[in-house]
């Protein structure tokens, strides 16, 4: 284990990047293994939390701008969104700016909120500005919750809690790598039968 915790921290500089493109998708379970095995990986959890931050604003930033300038064709694209997008539209009518700086914690509609905030009559520089603080609060939660589950359970478990940390971290790594790849191989399947048609 020692060997694989050497390697792991002499490569833990593609942590960082590869926080910023997991938060740009949807990265609360990487960045909360991340930041909890910080210690073990001697990461930086500032400079971790700025990653987070960044990606996660930029993420979104992309997707209100999908909606406000490609908005049918998102919709087409994407019919299955239809229902959280009216879900989303309904809880920002209901709730405005406190929708807006919060709708990252809200599991089943986070994906599909900045679209539909971006079909709505939310201005691009109003939400400029509350997604760069809605980020901040993000990433500042989940980082500051993973380094501390990180020491709770370092103090709790003694070296187990490596072990663990790092297992959890690299069975969710494997994932997000299987679910690439599996998606690669459906879109070539797709390709290959359009031809054939």
């Amino acid at each position: 284990m020692g060997e694989f915790i050497a390697i792991l921290q002499h490569y833990r500089e593609w942590v960082y990047p590869l926080t910023i493109a997991g938060t740009f998708l949807e990265g609360e379970t990487f960045v909360l293994f991340t930041a909890a095995a910080a210690t073990t990986l001697q990461l930086d959890p500032l400079r971790l939390g700025l990653c987070a931050w960044f990606g996660s604003a930029v993420g979104d930033q992309c997707w209100f701008f999908a909606g406000r300038f490609y908005g049918p064709w998102v919709l087409n694209r994407w019919s299955s969104a239809r229902a959280g997008i009216a879900i989303a539209h309904r809880w920002l009518e209901r709730w405005d700016t406190m929708f807006i700086l919060t709708y990252r914690f809200m599991y089943g509609i986070r994906n599909v909120s900045s679209i539909a905030l971006g079909l709505s009559k939310v201005k691009s520089i109003r939400f400029i500005v509350l997604n760069m603080i809605a980020a901040g609060i993000w990433s500042v939660t989940f980082v500051g919750a993973g380094v501390l589950f990180g020491r709770a359970a370092g103090d709790l478990l003694g070296h187990w809690a490596t072990t663990i940390e790092l297992s959890l971290a690299s069975i969710f790594l494997l994932a997000i790598v299987g679910a690439g790849l599996m998606d690669r191989d459906r879109r070539a399947r797709l390709v290959a039968w359009s031809r054939r048609r």
